[in-house]
């Protein structure tokens, strides 16, 4: 057989790079049955994800590392299981984020969007994209993400900007979309309304201000109320006490005086008004504030907006029109304490609602905005799961799922931008009525005047994100794409975004396909960092996966992420266990470079049947074992789990244990080294099959050597017959009912390892130096022909004297003087004549008894004081267990030094 030339260390830095063109060029993403291409078979159920687009102008965060890690994961499961897979990348045009880069730019040249008008700043977006918009999908490769590149897509590329204005026109048709002034979030910094997952709160310092609100009948009574933006008391309708407070009942039905400008108001009565906030006073304002919103609708009230889309105030501010928000409130609260309507201001920390691209805080507004009734598709997205069709992982996300989508509002989907979707209505300049149409109008559609221009907003990103399962796969066209892959598969995302996105795609598939867009929903939890503090850079805690890649590889990096995560619970990363995970990747190369010197040093064919030994029975039977432990975890989602499993038998069944009792196999020579060879290589083979989904990059590397020596000895292992192209679309281990002889077999074993662990133990205690071989007998019972059989082993992996080994049935007389134990019904003794310094021995055990016992006196004498009584039980019981572990140990002692006599 050649030598096969495996490097000493496993470069990541050398593969990773190599190995992804290697995959990519020779077309193994795309999937095994392609309805575009001949010998398609539609009967071959798919396999299919829609990546979470992430933004065109992100780079790599831990978000995305662990999504991608993990849908990758899935993928390719399922493509080594033999399903056709096909997983659709793409990216985000990402409305806000976008624009406000090229306005940055734009900043830099001195310029405004407004100065250079609509046109050249879509067309400089565009060309901010066609630079830039790539970095995040390079980046994304980075991981090992087998993705179709040749369908990727981007949310405003031609295809899915018609499967948009198709969504738009046919809800609209439907009366289901609408546009009219309600509650909104406004950003003043964007000028542009922002959904809710646009929105941060943080816990600010600011300030609580009680002020007099004047009856307008001239008695001198007055309301005492409380508020955190005094700025918003120019919009203010009413006064709101709750029905029940006895302090303010007299006032329910009389007016009172809006501070400065004078405007008379009424009091009104009101079940939400927490009596314990503030002075149990509530002013309301219904155009600024979404609760004050829902009392004004109720009570019939005045919406009185009272700022611009900078959040200056407009003319109902009276004497503070044009001023900025925050001006306005310190002005404000200036006059009315010239005034003599002041109280008091007081600490108080609030959360404050900010923007989570501009930094600023979001102003709740009225705003004449385009809606979506979302009721009737709501009810539709709750029967899916309620009936069982989509499947969300973890449960209890389920209810969480059915709250938001039982008190759904209706979607505000227009947004005051320049980058994006534009909203396919066009305005009348002579009759005055909308044309709403699939492709854009020249003339109204009403009266044929050919004065119509379009509305100037754009809509929503999760508008077009929302279609993204069916129009990257070509929908509203019947595309073989998608007849074929649509329904998808599985949606797998951060639980944050559950509402914001998921929840929209299946409203959003059943409105318009009558299916539902993915049959499971798999929630991953949030990445922190190794104490569980989230991740910020005010923090310093953050880390960049790049970074991470760089300095300990992709396969690190991904293996930390999957194994340390469960479902919807929060990942705890650490780089410690990043590196933990580099070092498994190196102990896999050397198991590697193990078995392929074990192979290359055996015969090249055996001379007559295999006769297998227990451990080669026995890591057969836990290979077994791991296959099926895998399948039932990988079915149930529990990844982690599964990698968790992998990686115990790779690093202890295999490379403590059957490596090291191999190197004695191998040895023999002949027909035992050849078939010692095959185990080894079999398992390998099957190892790297398992862990490939979790660490791609080594596994192939590592399994491209392996075949490379294998098919020069006329190896195989694949079902099929040869050896698979490469690892990433060879055969995953299938499971199979246990045989027979596994469970006797893993029995046996186990007890053979007990024996060992308990001597190697006794050894430490002991401090035998590790290389000397010692004595030892074994009282086997029942057990004597199974662990007699295995002399060797134990004696090479206890390091014991095989000369001096010796099993027994029974045993009469007891070695004296000999330290002894009891495993499973076997006893050990290990005589001590020349194991140990008598005398030293001697004083070690009498030291550590005196120790103990200075232990039990102290426990003794503080139980028996008054702490016993005074003490919590809880306390005064684990000093209890403290006395009789110590009680324990001196027995123990004792026994020791009666065996040295």
């Amino acid at each position: 057989m050649p030598e096969i030339s495996l490097p000493k260390t496993y470069d990541f830095s050398a593969v990773e790079e190599r190995i992804y063109a290697w995959w990519e060029k020779s077309g193994f993403f795309k999937p095994s049955n392609d309805p575009n291409k001949p010998g398609f078979d539609p009967s071959r159920k798919p396999f299919v994800i829609s990546i979470p687009p992430p933004n065109v102008t992100g780079e790599l965060h831990l978000g995305h590392a662990m999504f991608v890690s993990m849908e990758d994961l899935m993928i390719r499961y399922h493509r080594m299981k033999g399903v056709p897979t096909l997983w659709v990348p793409g990216t985000d045009h990402a409305g806000i984020a976008t624009q406000l880069q090229v306005e940055k730019m734009l900043a830099r040249e001195g310029l405004t969007r407004d100065q250079i008008g609509r046109e050249e700043f879509v067309r400089r977006a565009w060309e901010w994209k066609n630079k830039y918009g790539g970095i995040i999908t390079r980046q994304i490769r980075r991981l090992g993400a087998s993705c179709d590149w040749e369908r990727e897509r981007f949310t405003l590329d031609e295809g899915l900007s018609k499967a948009v204005r198709e969504a738009f026109v046919r809800l609209y048709e439907k009366g289901m979309i609408y546009r009219g002034p309600r509650m909104i979030n406004w950003s003043p910094g964007l000028r542009t309304a922002v959904s809710d997952l646009e929105v941060e709160y943080s816990q600010e310092q600011g300030t609580l201000y009680y002020f007099k609100y004047m009856l307008a009948d001239g008695s001198g009574e007055y309301i005492p109320v409380a508020t955190t933006r005094p700025e918003t008391i120019l919009g203010d309708s009413a006064v709101a006490v709750h029905p029940e407070d006895e302090r303010y009942q007299r006032f329910i039905g009389k007016k009172v005086i809006v501070p400065i400008l004078g405007r008379e108001i009424p009091v009104i009565a009101d079940p939400y008004v927490d009596r314990s906030f503030g002075s149990g006073g509530l002013k309301v304002t219904p155009a600024h504030d979404p609760n004050d919103y829902q009392l004004g609708q109720r009570h019939g009230l005045e919406f009185i907006s009272i700022m611009d889309e900078a959040a200056r105030i407009n003319q109902n501010g009276g004497p503070y029109a044009g001023m900025d928000r925050f001006e306005c409130r310190k002005k404000i609260w200036a006059d009315m304490e010239a005034a003599g309507l002041t109280i008091k201001t007081e600490p108080y920390m609030m959360s404050v609602p900010r923007s989570q691209r501009g930094g600023e805080p979001i102003e709740p507004m009225i705003s004449t905005q385009w809606f979506v009734r979302i009721q009737s598709m709501a009810e539709a997205a709750l029967e899916a799961v309620r009936d069982g069709r989509i499947k969300i992982i973890p449960e209890r996300f389920v209810k969480v799922y059915y709250n938001w989508l039982e008190n759904i509002q209706d979607w505000c989907i227009s947004r005051q931008l320049w980058w994006g979707h534009r909203i396919p209505v066009w305005y009348c300049g002579d009759c005055g009525e909308m044309t709403v149409s699939r492709v854009d109008p020249t003339r109204c559609a009403h009266c044929g005047s050919p004065r119509i221009e379009q509305d100037p907003d754009v809509l929503d990103t999760w508008f077009s994100s929302g279609l993204w399962p069916f129009s990257t796969l070509g929908w509203p066209d019947p595309t073989p794409d998608l007849a074929y892959f649509y329904p998808t598969s599985v949606l797998e995302t951060g639980y944050d975004i559950l509402f914001f996105w998921v929840t929209r795609m299946i409203m959003m598939g059943l409105e318009f396909t009558g299916q539902v867009p993915f049959h499971t929903v798999y929630l991953h939890g949030l990445i922190r960092d190794e104490h569980g503090q989230k991740m910020s850079k005010s923090k310093g805690n953050v880390v960049d996966p790049l970074e991470v890649m760089n300095q300990m590889g992709t396969d690190a990096l991904r293996f930390t992420l999957l194994v340390g995560s469960t479902p919807g619970n929060d990942v705890n990363l650490s780089l410690k266990k990043v590196e933990a995970n580099r070092n498994f990747a190196n102990k896999l190369w050397n198991i590697g470079r193990f078995v392929l010197g074990a192979l290359e040093q055996a015969p090249d064919t055996p001379l007559r049947e295999p006769i297998w030994t227990l451990p080669d029975s026995w890591i057969w039977a836990r290979l077994q074992d791991l296959v099926r432990q895998v399948d039932r975890l990988f079915n149930a989602y529990q990844y982690g789990e599964a990698g968790r499993q992998i990686y115990e038998f790779i690093w202890g069944d295999f490379a403590d244990w059957y490596v090291e009792i191999a190197k004695q196999q191998l040895a023999e020579g002949g027909d035992r080294a050849f078939w010692t060879a095959y185990t080894l290589t079999r398992v390998l083979d099957m190892s790297l099959r398992l862990l490939h989904p979790f660490t791609p990059f080594v596994t192939e590397e590592l399994w491209g050597y392996l075949k490379q020596a294998c098919m020069a000895k006329s190896i195989a292992f694949s079902p099929r017959g040869g050896w698979e192209e490469a690892l990433m679309v060879a055969h995953f281990p299938e499971p199979r009912e246990p045989e027979e002889w596994e469970a006797q077999t893993l029995e046996d074993f186990a007890l053979v390892q007990e024996i060992i662990r308990g001597i190697r133990n006794l050894r430490t205690e002991k401090k035998v130096p590790p290389s000397r071989r010692i004595p030892a007998v074994i009282v086997c019972g029942e057990r004597l022909d199974v662990l007699k059989a295995q002399a060797a082993v134990v004696a090479h992996l206890a390091v014991l004297d095989p000369a001096q080994l010796i099993f027994e049935h029974t045993l009469e007389e007891k070695p004296n003087p000999a330290i002894s134990l009891v495993v499973a019904g076997v006893e050990l003794y290990l005589p001590l004549a020349g194991l140990v310094d008598r005398d030293e021995e001697r004083a070690r055990l009498e030291k550590e008894l005196a120790e103990a016992q200075g232990q039990i006196e102290r426990l003794e004498k503080l139980l028996n004081s008054s702490f016993a009584e005074k003490a919590p039980p809880a306390v005064v019981e684990k000093e209890r267990q403290k006395l009789a572990v110590w009680q324990e140990t001196a027995a123990r002692l004792k026994g020791q030094l009666e065996a040295l006599l």
